[in-house]
């Protein structure tokens, strides 16, 4: 048998293997909602979704849970949306589950009041009002380990306020700070300074005392110079690549040009942190584009002075309670878009899906 035979029959083989893997990989994707048929006896509203699709979305009486001996029982009183939640629509299957959703459960920023604590738990109390992240947080209540992600919120913001910080908020702060590394005295470019985590950023980044512009459309200007931007940028008139102006950082949340026009306008050892994916209505094969992208743009800079990073943000308590002691100082004031309902869910998802949000979408929980 020839090399070029051998090669054929290897190919066909691995083909072959990868066919029946998805078939049985979609087959046996399936999910816990039987769960969800049985009588609570001790019942909460929360958002579940056994099938893909927003109209999938479906408010139910769910067991309540009890904290454990590490954890804190929180009355959740608004939660937030994030593209991170557009996993309900089907478009990562191959990581969620191809036939169905592995994870039945959405939602992961909150902030409401501690209701019970488990027996070792020494930071959090009964009545104490807090914020952070877990899975599952479009709902009335959610378990917390105590020494993750929740923190005591600020008495200065709002329950829907805190509810907005999460994802966004940590996502700008790791990305400038850990990555960006950024400091006093730096330009930054803000590419995404209206949405979620740009409104974040731009108000982060003037917090380390750093010279900030921002890109966003002609509607949102004011609102970007009205949270610290020194300088916007209106990106239906002007593209910001071609320009004269040279930045240490750009914080990419959008990612809509090349690398070689990002490169053009950073220092010579300037940092382009990559925090997006393509907007919250990014369908999987735009995702996928832009994940490719990054990798692109990540190799190229390997050869350069210039360095082109991605990461995936952390829930930390250190963290939530840095963006606390933020905004209690008044540095940090969430931008809040529009508010829903629990039960109007899926009208947020669509109107997130747009991508003209300014700042969060929240949700209250009743």
């Amino acid at each position: 048998m020839n090399i070029k035979r051998i090669l054929k029959w290897s190919a066909s083989v691995i083909f072959l293997g990868l066919v029946v893997w998805f078939c049985v990989a979609y087959w046996t994707s399936t999910n816990d909602c039987e769960q969800y048929n049985a009588v609570p006896t001790n019942p909460m509203k929360a958002i579940v979704y056994c099938e893909y699709g927003f109209a999938n979305l479906k408010l139910k009486d769910i067991e309540k849970p009890a904290p454990a001996d590490n954890e804190v029982l929180v009355r959740i009183r608004a939660s937030s949306v994030n593209p991170a939640d557009m996993i309900c629509k089907g478009g990562a299957r191959i990581v969620t589950g191809l036939r169905k959703p592995k994870v039945t459960r959405l939602g992961t920023d909150f902030a409401g009041t501690v209701e019970a604590v488990g027996k070792n738990v020494t930071k959090f109390k009964p009545g104490d009002d807090v914020f952070g992240g877990k899975t599952g947080a479009f709902a009335q209540y959610v378990c917390v380990r105590e020494d993750r992600g929740i923190a005591l919120k600020p008495a200065n913001i709002t329950f829907e306020q805190a509810g907005s910080v999460g994802i966004a908020g940590i996502t700008a702060l790791q990305g400038l700070r850990d990555k960006g590394k950024i400091r006093s005295g730096q330009k930054i470019l803000i590419n995404g300074a209206s949405g979620g985590v740009g409104t974040f950023a731009v108000q982060i980044a003037k917090s380390f005392g750093t010279e900030v512009t921002g890109v966003c459309s002609t509607r949102n200007l004011e609102m970007v110079r009205s949270i610290g931007a020194d300088r916007v940028t209106d990106y239906t008139k002007e593209d910001f690549t071609r320009t004269d102006q040279r930045y240490d950082v750009i914080f990419d949340n959008i990612q809509n040009h090349s690398f070689s026009e990002r490169r053009a306008i950073l220092n010579p050892n300037g940092i382009c942190v990559m925090a997006g994916v393509g907007g919250s209505g990014a369908s999987g094969g735009q995702i996928l584009g832009v994940l490719a992208g990054e990798a692109n743009a990540y190799l190229c800079s390997r050869f350069t002075s210039q360095k082109f990073l991605t990461f995936l943000a952390q829930f930390s308590q250190k963290d939530l309670n840095v963006l606390a002691d933020l905004m209690k100082s008044g540095q940090l004031t969430p931008v809040i878009d529009r508010t829903y309902k629990l039960s109007e869910l899926p009208d947020a998802f669509r109107y997130l899906e747009q991508g003209h949000a300014r700042g969060k979408v929240v949700i209250s929980v009743e």
